[in-house]
């Protein structure tokens, strides 16, 4: 599980970032990559965006079980 854990988080931060550009600078990284114009959707782009919300939404519901299994219980525990 931790190697599903951690391709969750590459995909989150992948998200962020593009999400982040997009705010900021009006650029699409994700579409930029496939030959997109910003805004532009393919099936390997929409792929891409359905993985990082699935990686959300993993991440979201599993929260705690993924805390355990890289051992953060005692700063739970301490907060």
């Amino acid at each position: 599980m931790k190697t599903l854990d951690i391709i969750a988080a590459v995909l989150l931060v992948i998200g962020g970032l593009n999400w982040g550009l997009v705010g900021l600078a009006h650029f699409d990284l994700v579409a930029t990559i496939f030959g997109m114009r910003f805004g532009e959707t393919s099936t390997l782009s929409s792929a891409v965006y359905t993985l990082v919300g699935v990686s959300a939404l993993y991440q979201a519901v599993s929260f705690r079980s993924i805390q355990r299994r890289w051992g953060h219980e005692a700063a739970l525990a301490t907060r």
